[in-house]
């Protein structure tokens, strides 16, 4: 006997549905192990960008460490140079005071002349 045309179409109609459901679950299998291996792939990425971040951050501590050290080095060599300075002027003052007052008195024209002719060039 042969199939009526009901069900030669009903039965059409549950090959192509028995077809799409396997298509439908290959797409699935297929986007679930794309997933995965893209959640793998992005896993060791942390792992690997994790000691990198470490590394980058004590570098970068280590370079502002040195950096606050350099500038605290600088300060004490300026205020030792300074110290010196003002040391050394005073051991001058006591054994030379009059050459000292000497100085300090040409010092004292020199800078008063350039006071004055930079007045007189303003106006």
């Amino acid at each position: 006997m042969t199939p009526s045309p009901t069900e030669h179409g009903n039965g059409l109609a549950d090959a192509l549905a028995g077809s799409a459901d396997r298509a439908i679950h290959s797409t699935q299998r297929v986007a679930n192990e794309a997933l995965d291996s893209l959640g793998n792939r992005v896993e060791e990425m942390r792992r690997q960008a994790g000691p990198i971040l470490d590394r980058a951050s004590d570098q970068a501590g280590n370079l502002g460490h040195r950096g606050v050290e350099a500038v605290r080095e600088t300060a004490q060599s300026i205020r030792a140079r300074a110290q010196h300075a003002s040391d050394s002027t005073l051991d001058y003052i006591r054994t030379e005071p009059l050459k000292a007052v000497l100085i300090a008195a040409a010092t004292g024209a020199v800078l008063m002349a350039l006071v004055s002719l930079m007045r007189n060039s303003r106006h």
